[in-house]
């Protein structure tokens, strides 16, 4: 006879957590021991920063306001100016579920009750949950790809040849159309390396190959732009990878507050 699962409501008062509704909450807190807990979509948990609260989640589809952002934006204050500490769990994100009003929580699929500590790194009006383990490495980043290193090792082999192969007379036509200078910064690699760095750019898809469900044609113009390779490092710091806009908006603040850099 199969164990039965424990359910997340479970687990999270397991820990001494608690909530103010079990339905549409995605944080808890234990004021004891002075922590907070955000549930991590599998969807938002590729890469060194992981997406646990954004403005876009204050109201729904609908415009009706998502009733766990309140509470969630007082968690992500009590970390911040009170000194709690940040903790997350692992869970599968199974779509939006549907009310009868057309809108709904999230629902989880599964989830795993494991607590890992987390620090956390703030970007405009959206929060991350960042591994303080996290060295930096070489990740290898393809042109072509954001594949998360969780996909078995015959599966991200066969994007990155799908990838390639769908990907030379797209990008062909994305440097047509947008030229080479990075779409972030400016960057322009002939401009300082002369020809050895003539037609030299990196292409980024601005819809992640990995989220497209089976075949998708590629519009070079609409999809793809151009960006260097430190900016596209940069946008794929963090999981969704970072907006172009707010690539740039990060740049012109860093200038404004150090222009000698």
């Amino acid at each position: 006879m199969s164990k039965k699962k424990q359910s997340r409501r479970a687990f999270i008062e397991l820990i001494g957590a608690t909530c103010q509704n079990w339905q549409w909450s995605w944080s808890f807190v234990n004021r004891d021991e002075r922590f907070v807990v955000f549930g991590a979509w599998d969807i938002h948990t590729a890469g060194r920063h992981s997406l646990i609260l954004s403005g876009k989640w204050r109201a729904k589809n609908t415009g009706r306001k998502n009733p766990g952002y309140a509470q969630s934006r007082e968690h992500i204050r009590l970390v911040v100016e009170d000194g709690y500490a940040l903790k997350t769990f692992p869970m599968k994100w199974g779509g939006p579920s549907k009310e009868d009003s057309g809108d709904g929580p999230a629902k989880i699929d599964d989830f795993d009750p494991i607590l890992s500590a987390r620090g956390l790194l703030q970007l405009g009006d959206d929060w991350y949950a960042t591994d303080p383990t996290h060295r930096a490495v070489d990740t290898g980043l393809a042109e072509e790809l954001d594949a998360p290193e969780r996909y078995p090792e015959g599966a991200r082999k066969q994007i990155v040849v799908n990838a390639v192969e769908r990907s030379a007379k797209a990008r062909t036509a994305c440097i047509r159309h947008h030229g080479l200078d990075c779409v972030a910064c400016g960057f322009n690699f002939e401009r300082v390396y002369g020809a050895l760095g003539g037609d030299f750019i990196h292409v980024h898809h601005l819809v992640p190959v990995t989220s497209l469900r089976g075949e998708r044609e590629v519009d070079p113009v609409a999809d793809l732009v151009p960006v260097c390779p430190n900016c596209h490092a940069m946008i794929h710091q963090v999981t969704p990878p970072l907006e172009i806009a707010r690539l740039k908006e990060l740049i012109r603040e860093q200038i404004a507050a150090d222009p000698c850099a």
